[in-house]
């Protein structure tokens, strides 16, 4: 993890800005309050700033209602303290944010976007209000209807610092083939909506550091619908209704050197939609994290060279959840292959039978897996009986952690299909006596336990 450690050191000293310009949005006719599209005075901020070489566009303290704007090569968005921007809520104010993406239009728009840019940035210790929660956007099905709060494609150098980002309809950032990101001290707390992501991230060279994330769906997410390379995140806080780190789900190019250290995760605080304690037996806690830590691969694509290091965790249903399948299986450079994965460092508090686990299926194996120093704490309650369960392939199922049942023949650590898996200083307690085994295998080659 060198180079991922070189790459952090580089982006934090990364200069963006050229030009000198600083337009205030008042000046070009944005005015405080919630009834009056902004949209049209802050572009016309941004495309002066621009056209001048570059610079700053500030928001003042206020409240600016504004519909979607697109931030261009340069220009640096900063909102002071007391600065607000709260997102239209209409659906079809967004229509011109949808970009264009080979020759077709994008299903995904944002309130604040950029494609093809260079050295952009949004800063200051204001906030931005996407108002997901409105009637508008209160649809699970088509969420490409629904608008993202920051959405930069194909951009180069790129600055997110200090903001706070709420309520979003879908995803709340979104940095997808870009180059050079850096995503620092950012506030996300998002439960209006479905899909509230906290980030997704797939790019290369990209650091997110001291962030907080509280949001209905996965809190830290790395896609890989291309390929997400040289990624550094460290000294966050996650708390999600979904994931708390997660690699996936989409990875038809993958993941390569990822290096994840000094998170926390925990329950969110609100669970508006998915109630797992309600739907799913033996979990012991009303507000659970699905999986602290998920690696997986079932789109194809690689995964290799992740780690992750030194994680506490509580609140969570299944602590480690590493899984490769076939959901879809398309060409993919290097194919399916997921090797070179180190998970140390990690105490965890779970709250389910559903055990950590490491399974591929028949002829997807996960290779070189390095788990250490870990040290677990379940409710217990397993039975000797469950020892015999018949887990379900699910080779193309989504890879949740109930979809491999909500109890596992194991206590602690459920391995299956798998090669080369090194255990070293693993540690299970129990809150109530558990007959299931601590560790169970199943076609595994090259286990090692020390």
């Amino acid at each position: 993890m060198k180079k991922a450690a070189v790459l952090a050191a580089l982006l934090i000293a990364l200069p963006v800005f050229a030009g000198n310009r600083n337009i205030d949005i008042t000046k070009t006719g944005a005015k405080p309050g919630l009834e009056k599209d902004n949209a049209p005075a802050i572009q016309k901020a941004i495309d002066k700033v621009f056209r001048a070489g570059g610079g700053t566009v500030t928001v003042p303290p206020g409240d600016f209602l504004m519909g979607p704007v697109e931030l261009k090569s340069g220009v640096e968005l900063h909102l002071e303290m007391g600065a607000r921007l709260v997102g239209v809520a209409d659906k079809a104010a967004y229509e011109r944010a949808h970009m264009t993406v080979d020759g077709e239009r994008s299903c995904f728009s944002s309130l604040i976007y950029a494609q093809g840019q260079e050295n952009i940035a949004v800063t200051g210790l204001g906030t931005i209000d996407g108002q997901g929660g409105a009637p508008a956007f209160k649809t699970k099905e088509d969420p490409g209807d629904r608008p993202m709060i920051i959405l930069f494609r194909d951009c180069k150098n790129v600055v997110v610092k200090d903001v706070s980002l709420r309520n979003s309809a879908h995803w709340v950032e979104y940095y997808t083939g870009c180059e050079g990101v850096r995503v620092s001290g950012v506030k996300v707390y998002s439960h209006s909506n479905y899909n509230n992501d906290g980030i997704d991230i797939e790019s290369k060279d990209v650091v997110v550091d001291n962030c907080i994330f509280d949001c209905e769906d996965d809190a830290i997410c790395l896609k890989g619908l291309s390929l997400c390379e040289n990624v550094t995140v460290t000294g966050c806080d996650a708390a999600s209704n979904c994931n708390g780190i997660k690699l996936g789900t989409a990875s038809t190019c993958g993941y390569r050197n990822i290096s994840i250290s000094n998170i926390t995760v925990h329950a969110a605080s609100e669970d508006n939609f998915r109630r797992w304690s309600t739907k799913i037996p033996g979990i012991t806690a009303p507000v659970t994290v699905i999986s602290g830590i998920a690696v997986e691969l079932v789109d194809g694509g690689i995964c290799e060279n992740v780690n992750i290091s030194n994680v506490a965790m509580k609140d969570v249903q299944t602590p480690i959840f590493i899984r490769m399948g076939r959901r879809s299986e398309p060409d993919s450079p290097g194919g399916n292959r997921m090797r070179g994965i180190s998970i140390s460092g990690v105490t965890a508090v779970s709250e389910s039978m559903m055990t950590s686990s490491i399974t591929g299926v028949p002829g997807l194996y996960p290779e070189d897996i390095y788990l250490s120093d870990i040290d677990i704490t379940s409710p217990g309650g397993g039975t000797a009986e469950m020892v015999n369960i018949e887990v379900p392939e699910a080779e193309k199922s989504y890879p949740e952690n109930r979809k491999l049942g909500f109890s596992l023949p194991a206590s602690g650590l459920y391995i299956r299909h798998a090669k080369n898996v090194v255990l070293s200083n693993l540690n299970f307690h129990f809150r109530n006596p558990d007959a299931r085994p601590l560790i169970v295998t199943d076609d595994c080659t090259g286990l090692v336990q020390r």
